[in-house]
């Protein structure tokens, strides 16, 4: 198994290196790729030194099984078809064929067969915030079709990559120390701030990230299922949470929601009010599943349900999930 990594500097390229040496990933040859920023950089990877390789037009994918890609979306636009055309499969991070019809958009917990059918030897990777509420839904919509979805996210500054968990940090301790803060990664500062806006506005006045998570999720539940969004950068470091208002064709009791919940692959429920025990990102950073609480009935909807989630962006939200649909390719071998 011949295994690529594209953007393996960035925060999601590490992370990569790390989910595939936990899982165990059948990995026989390792190569790294970069911009010209970081070729030349070297990374261990099980007890073995790599240096990164500069991304370029040429055949350097030959032999490669699966390449993971995280460089943004226009480098995998430009190298799409470099990457695939000795028959690699590309699971892509960015946004550059989420959309697209001949491109599939795969969450494993809740359409990993699409993922067999890739025309363009391309596997898309949802939007972060897309991939923890879908986690979530998808029990719940076996349990009666979902009609309508309204969510507010919580996002972590880890969102936008690994400058921006250090600026948030270094906004700290400029702030402690009296100094004049440094913004570069957002509109504001986000230390002691929230800001309500992820991604740039469109034109009917929603964010793109808002309108990734009406349409990503049609397409990855084949669904009709409307969401409206409200994207929020808050000042924690790492892992996103969601508070998600569904609406569903038949009511549904909590104890209903629990139980599927609860059984559902990648989904933990942390729900007992008696306790106050209830997901938070101080404590989902770094662990797999998407973490679940806060399960009760919409006062304002008869057939509402409304909940509390909470995820590892960088994690399920990126790498593990592009690692998982390779698992999944794999296993139907």
């Amino acid at each position: 198994m011949k295994v690529a990594i594209v953007g393996v500097s960035g925060a999601v390229g590490q992370e990569f290196l790390r989910v595939l040496d936990q899982r165990n990933f059948p990995i026989d040859e390792l190569v790294l790729f970069g911009s010209s920023r970081s070729a030349g950089s070297k990374y261990t990877f099980r007890g073995k030194e790599y240096e990164v390789k500069l991304l370029q037009h040429n055949d350097d994918f030959k032999g490669v099984d699966y390449a993971f890609v995280s460089a943004g979306a226009g480098t995998s636009r430009e190298f799409a078809e470099t990457i695939t055309k000795h028959g690699a499969v590309m699971i892509d991070n960015s946004s550059a064929f989420r959309m697209d019809a001949d491109v599939p958009l795969v969450v494993p917990e809740c359409n990993a067969e699409d993922a067999l059918v890739r025309p363009r030897g391309i596997i898309a990777n949802p939007n972060c915030t897309t991939i923890m509420m879908v986690v979530v839904l998808k029990p719940i919509e076996a349990l009666s079709h979902i009609t309508r979805i309204h969510v507010a996210s919580y996002q972590s500054a880890s969102g936008a990559g690994a400058q921006a968990m250090a600026e948030l940090q270094q906004q700290y301790k400029e702030i402690i120390e009296g100094k004049p803060v440094t913004v570069n990664k957002f509109a504001y500062q986000l230390a002691y701030n929230v800001i309500p806006q992820v991604d740039v506005f469109t034109d009917n006045r929603y964010t793109k990230e808002e309108m990734k998570m009406f349409n990503e999720t049609r397409k990855i539940l084949h669904s009709d299922v409307r969401c409206s969004a409200m994207c929020v950068r808050i000042s924690s470091l790492r892992s996103h949470s969601e508070a998600v208002w569904i609406e569903t064709e038949k009511p549904l009791s909590v104890e209903e929601v629990q139980a599927a919940l609860a059984a559902a692959p990648g989904v933990t429920l942390q729900d007992d009010p008696a306790t106050q025990t209830y997901p938070m990102p101080l404590f989902t950073g770094g662990k797999d599943d998407v973490y679940v609480g806060r399960v009760r009935k919409d006062l304002a909807n008869d057939n509402g349900i409304t909940l509390w989630l909470s995820s590892d962006q960088i994690r399920k939200g990126a790498a593990l999930n592009a690692v998982q649909i390779a698992e999944y390719l794999i296993s139907q071998k």
